[in-house]
């Protein structure tokens, strides 16, 4: 039986994820790094290989909204490429709805800070997508990966600044699609739970993100996920690792098993950062594996070796 055909079509009641019949449901999954550098990874074969070897039950579809140097994201690139990234997305949705797998659609704001940025492009690109993904009853859209800072001016991205751009791309989506559960960021790289607590958006079927690195995010940041669970706040980690936050460092097991505790204790779902060879912790493949599927024990990473693991828990 796959992922799928056990829970059904998902939705949100209460603080929870739940299935078909309203049963708490807990994804275990894996996140893509960026699409515009790694799209080969999005193939039949490695997602099947992590559905029957690693136990994962959801893919997350990184597709970057804007990116550095000379690498445009869908937001700052043109339309010829937004069309390939499109097509990418639709090709890993129909991958996962084939292997009975749940696929996370990710639009990926981070070098962009402030999702406001780019709302139009946002907007743009869920207009065009959601019709296409309607009947795929597998698909979770996330809206705005990681509001966080201006790195000049230490301008912060607010929850009110998320929600001015939360009201905008929600109705959007839910004009084409009502049903689908929707996954908004929360301010400082989607760790302020607590002040989406506070005020959370006013819509069904939504649920809000919150991203830890073990080695970096310790009790201060599982405080503020408990005050939010005591509020009944949907939460969903749509990215974590076992590393620093900035992807690299040495791996805290000792802190990665008391989040994974935590999480599971509340029934929250989880998706480990992320699937590539970039010569850094918080990839699960090695930088000298140049397999795109059919990985083997010694293509992984330590963080690989662990995510192994960290997906066969509950």
């Amino acid at each position: 039986m796959t992922p799928f055909e056990q829970y059904g079509k998902l939705h949100v009641e209460g603080k929870n994820l739940v299935d078909a019949s309203g049963k708490p449901v807990v994804l275990k999954g894996i996140s893509t790094h960026n699409l515009n550098e790694y799209p080969d990874y999005v193939n039949e074969a490695a997602f099947k290989q992590f559905r029957d070897e690693y136990n994962v039950n959801i893919m997350r579809l990184a597709m970057y909204a804007a990116f550095a140097d000379n690498n445009p994201g869908y937001a700052d690139s043109d339309d010829e490429h937004r069309a390939k990234l499109e097509e990418l997305i639709l090709k890993g949705v129909k991958i996962c709805a084939d292997l009975g797998l749940y696929c996370l659609v990710d639009w990926h704001i981070l070098f962009d800070y402030n999702p406001n940025m780019h709302t139009d492009m946002a907007i743009r690109f869920f207009k065009n997508i959601a019709p296409k993904l309607k009947d795929y009853d597998n698909v979770i859209y996330e809206i705005c990966n990681e509001p966080n800072m201006n790195m000049e001016t230490k301008e912060e991205t607010t929850w009110e600044d998320v929600k001015r751009y939360a009201n905008q791309v929600i109705p959007e989506i839910k004009n084409i699609d009502h049903e689908k559960v929707i996954i908004v960021g929360t301010p400082t790289w989607s760790q302020r739970v607590d002040t989406a607590s506070d005020s959370p958006l006013e819509y069904d079927n939504i649920m809000y993100a919150l991203h830890f690195y073990a080695d970096t995010h310790r009790d201060k940041l599982r405080d503020i996920c408990k005050y939010a669970r005591s509020k009944n706040l949907p939460i969903f980690v749509t990215e974590f690792g076992v590393g620093r936050a900035d992807g690299d460092g040495d791996i805290n097991d000792e802190e990665s098993a008391k989040w994974l505790d935590l999480l599971d204790s509340e029934k929250i779902s989880r998706v480990i950062w992320n699937l590539s060879n970039k010569n850094e912790t918080s990839s699960i493949l090695v930088p000298s594996c140049t397999k795109t599927y059919g990985f083997a024990e010694e293509d992984l990473t330590e963080c690989g070796k662990r995510m192994k693991s960290i997906m066969s828990r509950m």
